[in-house]
């Protein structure tokens, strides 16, 4: 059990013998930032000082005396209120056996016994991946790496939209340039794809069928559609497992759009329906929207939004406990509304969640870079990938919150010195390998014991307090806080080995305590990195 863990309990048990009702999972504890103000602190006092009628200094006061935690050395008031604990060495000490022992598990709680639906990127098969899909492709990953860590078993789900407008003028596009290679001339509307890479679909096709389908009719127009959705999604399946992110699950529309799906569903959110202008709408505004939603048009056709009713009542129907669908800025309009029609189903309000990513612009030498000097376009995923590798791109992308603007600076993610975060990071564990193999003939001291200074005290509190850390991120669906977790460790590292001298073979003592925190700090910088999805290379 962490310090933190440890100090909740002995919170709510204190506060239970003054008769107040404090659960331990609503306690706060913070790492305190100033040595002076101890290890940890609680605003506890504070938050039940109504409660109790009491100010909040005075109910400290009373609590203190009902605070039995054996690794607390001193306990003191400051301010207005806040609870200040100064632990015993060797409750921190403890830490570098715990993290040794647990190795690739050590952060992981235990098994909530809940299904969480994680639904990212999901981008329309109907050409390349752009910035804002990589984004999303970080966030969602790291997300459902990091909730997998929390305890929750997580299924990661692609949604692909293969119906529609877009798909129709994708397959059109196609069908104009197979027809091209045959010397016709190209004909592509306004609407149509006019992107280069549909020629090498194109050929493909002639390579592959000759001119079975130079002859428009039903059967060719299925074709060609099904055939660019394929390659298409192929090759967005090929990036993306590229840049470390795999799906459990690839649910098409055009199968939730199957079996008199859409009409069953009318059939059922029938008595919240009502017709205007001849469309059909649904009264959402009986539950959180702003307005009620169209789902089938005046010419009987459904609405994008019907369908994506459908889809989230069959991913409920698969037994999850929690949706979270991760979406770009741009959907603000779309929550109310899915969630009003999940709560005509009998769901909570809160059982669908979407965390929204914004948008990200580059910059190189100073200057936005907007179009690619290879293709005259927007810079595209891939590109971005090739140049400056899966790891820098995953940590920028996650190093800040995804409801934040982000500024992707080329240079920086291409140097390698401490002002490069993701470096900074990698160069840290790789320096943990190469002192432990330096003194890889030396057995370690996992008590702890040894370690006394600021510096190594200090990490012993960042250790301490990854599991917490950890669970903090999850609930906030925040991975960013995993980047700050890892580069702060880093950090911490660093001034470590530039103050203290490591192996001494003069003080095998102290160089084996010192190897096992150095080992310590390796298994968690490499379970943080692990989460971003990021690399911890052994030699840089």
């Amino acid at each position: 059990m962490s310090n933190e863990e440890a100090l909740k309990i002995a919170l709510a048990e204190a506060a239970k013998e003054l008769n107040l009702d404090a659960p331990s999972s609503t306690i706060v504890i913070e790492r305190s930032r100033d040595e002076a103000h101890g290890d940890y602190s609680t605003n506890l006092a504070m938050r039940l000082s109504r409660l109790a009628g009491k100010a909040p200094r005075d109910l400290a006061t009373e609590l203190i005396p009902h605070i039995k935690l054996e690794q607390i050395e001193k306990i003191e008031i400051a301010g207005p209120g806040f609870i200040n604990f100064f632990m015993k060495k060797d409750a921190l000490q403890n830490v570098v056996a715990k993290v040794i022992a647990e190795g690739e598990n050590f952060g992981k709680l235990p098994s909530k016994k809940q299904k969480i639906n994680v639904e990212f990127v999901s981008a329309n098969p109907t050409g390349d991946l752009h910035l804002g899909h990589t984004r999303c492709a970080a966030v969602g990953d790291s997300l459902a790496r990091l909730l997998t860590y929390d305890g929750y078993d997580v299924t990661r789900e692609f949604y692909v939209n293969d119906c529609g407008n877009q798909i129709e003028h994708l397959g059109q596009s196609i069908r104009a340039r197979y027809h091209e290679l045959y010397g016709e001339p190209l004909v592509l509307g306004d609407d149509d794809y006019h992107g280069r890479e549909l020629i090498g679909i194109a050929q493909q096709i002639k390579d592959k069928y000759g001119d079975k389908y130079l002859t428009d009719t039903q059967e060719s127009h299925d074709f060609f559609i099904r055939y660019g959705i394929d390659a298409n999604l192929s090759k967005l399946k090929e990036d993306l497992s590229s840049f470390g992110v795999s799906f459990d699950v690839f649910t098409y529309e055009s199968d939730i759009r199957k079996g008199g799906n859409i009409e069953k569903t009318l059939e059922f959110l029938a008595p919240h329906l009502y017709q205007s202008e001849g469309a059909t709408f649904l009264k959402t505004t009986d539950y959180l929207d702003d307005k009620d939603r169209p789902v089938i048009k005046s010419n009987g056709q459904p609405t994008y939004f019907m369908p994506d009713i459908c889809y989230h009542y069959n991913k409920a129907s698969r037994g999850f406990d929690h949706l979270i669908d991760v979406l770009g800025s741009d959907h603000h309009g779309y929550v109310n509304r899915m969630k009003s029609a999940l709560m005509m189903k009998g769901y909570d309000q809160d059982y669908l969640e979407v965390t929204f990513v914004q948008v990200v612009r580059v910059f190189r030498d100073g200057e936005e870079v907007k179009m690619s000097k290879r293709t005259g376009k927007a810079i595209a995923h891939r590109e971005l990938v090739e140049d400056v590798g899966v790891d820098a791109v995953r940590y920028f992308f996650i190093e800040r919150s995804q409801s934040s603007h982000l500024d992707f600076n080329y240079n920086l993610a291409l140097e390698q010195s401490s002002s490069n975060p993701v470096y900074y990071c990698q160069y840290a564990h790789a320096r943990c390998c190469s002192i432990l193999n330096l003194g890889e003939d030396i057995p370690l001291d996992e008590s702890g014991k040894g370690l006394t200074t600021n510096e190594e005290l200090s990490i012993l509190k960042h250790l301490a307090d990854f599991p917490s850390m950890i669970e903090t991120a999850a609930r906030d669906r925040a991975p960013y806080k995993v980047a700050a977790y890892a580069h702060e460790l880093a950090e911490k590292f660093h001034e470590f080995y530039a103050k203290c001298h490591v192996i001494n073979r003069d003080d095998l003592a102290l160089t084996s305590s010192r190897l096992a925190l150095i080992k310590a700090v390796k298994i968690a910088m490499e379970n943080a990195l692990g989460i971003l999805g990021v690399s911890a290379p052994t030699k840089m």
